[in-house]
């Protein structure tokens, strides 16, 4: 461990011990390493630090090396949202699928295999699980990250989730604080609203925080969203009301509050990032994420310049920063103790795993079989198939880089299979697919059909014209199911595009939902 003596004066190493910055490369820049000495207690990771696993756990030996409890963090939710195989896909399907298998065992015995994995790589920290109740089905941001739209299981799910990563050693941060399953607009493009009484936030979005604070979840993330039954002027983020008087002090959380990302446009298109972060934390948060979008030394040095300014001015009340930066210390300490410290109330045996029900390497694949739903019938597929990926833009959470689908896996499974993508701007969708499908079988593979005409159209056209289609679903099943066989793979995991794959290929009996 590198030693050097620091001169940065108290509430300046606490206005560094507040941030997560994220950075660019796969290795730890030079400006980087001078923050951590100088009192920076957090670092971030996205796809764009990853390699493989052996690199990650370089990089996070090379940061531990300048101070060893440093938080590590990450927005791993399995799933759609994969840092650590942002470039391969999912080996977890996301929570979407786990809520629809509905089986606590199997939620807690995926957590903690992703954080087991987590912890190999040296990170302690994840942004997950969204605790989200998907009660808007048009939701552009949340959708399958939700583990559904009833609000119990939301809620036993949460727990369960929080319960495993845990287990493993890595810290929870359950998210978006107080709820953004009930929005049409995505806080990373705009302010969403939510228009609801609070009689309906306390028995909808709140109840699966609650059940967060009791299963002890170390930390939460706020959501920059406007609910002017909690308070009319100020979103959750730099709301008092909310992150103080509602978390703290009705909810009784005494565990780490971290903003969601500052950059984004609903804070930084409203106050800016430097006064967002100081209201934030003069609001309750004990930290802010930032770096998915700005990720450079420039901005670490803008934000802590404005915390200490505020604190200078008696804006931020110095007592106020310290606590956070004393918050976000006790967590980075938990973790030092806790990695490895057990197994998940309820987890399972390596012998339980091999007939489907806990832990294993291959627990994600078992969990994305289960959570496959089929309707309808169909023969094995004996030749290659022709596979249309009907494509939308991707929310900046799930991000381009990710591939998703069934056409890799299918093309394994029986070689020769092909695949094209279409989206809303190709012209007469149906008769392109058909005209490159010729006479092979069409498997149609979408995501959130119910949200796009041009999909629902499209599909409804191809199988008028060739009743033998096959569809699959991997976003929310909300739309009427169609096609000689309907597979519903409730997320778009690698895993999930495999489970699918092998319906296809195998074909199945007539069964219903």
């Amino acid at each position: 461990m590198t030693t050097l003596i620091s001169t940065t004066d108290t509430v300046t190493r606490d206005a560094l011990a507040v941030l997560q910055p994220g950075f660019t490369g796969t290795t730890v820049p030079d400006w980087v390493l001078r923050r951590v000495d100088e009192g920076l207690a957090s670092v971030a990771l996205f796809g764009r630090n990853i390699r493989t696993a052996e690199q990650v756990s370089a990089l996070t030996a090379q940061l531990r090396a300048e101070r060893e409890d440093l938080l590590v963090a990450i927005d791993e939710e399995g799933g759609d949202v994969t840092r650590l195989e942002v470039r391969t896909g999912s080996s977890f399907p996301g929570n979407l699928a786990l809520g629809h298998v509905d089986d606590l065992e199997l939620t807690r015995a995926v957590a903690q295999e992703l954080g087991r994995r987590l912890t190999e790589c040296g990170v302690n920290l994840n942004w997950a699980p969204s605790a989200d109740v998907n009660s808007n089905p048009d939701n552009p941001i949340i959708g399958v990250r939700s583990f559904g739209a009833d609000t119990a299981l939301v809620a036993r799910h949460t727990a369960a989730y929080i319960e495993g990563l845990q287990a493993a050693g890595v810290a929870a941060c359950t998210k978006h604080f107080p709820g953004h399953g009930d929005t049409a607009i995505d806080s990373h493009h705009a302010m969403p609203r939510i228009d609801v009484d609070l009689e309906t936030l306390h028995a909808r979005e709140l109840v699966p925080f609650r059940a967060a604070v009791a299963a002890g979840s170390k930390c939460v993330m706020s959501a920059h969203i406007l609910l002017p039954a909690l308070d009319p002027n100020r979103p959750a983020t730099v709301s008092p009301r909310i992150l103080t008087g509602l978390l703290r002090e009705e909810m009784g959380y005494d565990g780490l509050i971290v903003t969601d990302a500052v950059e984004m446009q609903a804070i930084a298109g409203t106050y800016g990032i430097e006064r967002g972060s100081v209201l934030a934390i003069a609001a309750g948060a004990d930290a802010l994420c930032v770096g998915g979008g700005l990720e450079d030394d420039g901005t670490v040095q803008r934000l802590r310049d404005a915390l200490v300014a505020a604190v200078r001015s008696g804006e931020l009340a110095e007592e106020r920063l310290a606590d956070a930066a004393a918050r976000v210390r006790a967590l980075a300490s938990w973790t030092r103790g806790a990695k490895g410290a057990g197994s998940a109330p309820g987890a399972a045996t390596q012998e339980e795993a091999a007939s489907g029900t806990g832990i294993g390497s291959d627990i994600g694949l078992i969990a994305a079989r289960r959570a496959v739903r089929v309707i309808g019938s169909a023969e094995p597929l004996t030749e290659p198939a022709y596979v249309a990926a009907f494509t939308s833009a991707s929310n900046i959470a799930v991000g381009d880089e990710t591939p998703w689908g069934v056409a890799a896996e299918l093309g394994r499974l029986v070689p020769g299979t092909e695949t094209d993508t279409y989206s809303g701007e190709t012209v007469e969708p149906a008769a392109a697919v058909l005209r490159a499908a010729g006479e092979r079988r069409i498997v149609v593979v979408v995501r959130d059909a119910h949200r796009h005409a041009w999909m629902a159209g499209t599909i409804d056209a191809l199988v008028a014209e060739r009743p033998d289609t096959v569809v699959v679903e991997m976003g929310v099943p909300q739309a009427p199911p169609t096609g000689a066989l309907h597979i519903a793979t409730h997320g778009a995991a690698r895993v999930c595009g495999l489970a699918a794959a092998e319906v296809i290929a195998r074909g199945t009996e007539a069964r219903g939902a």
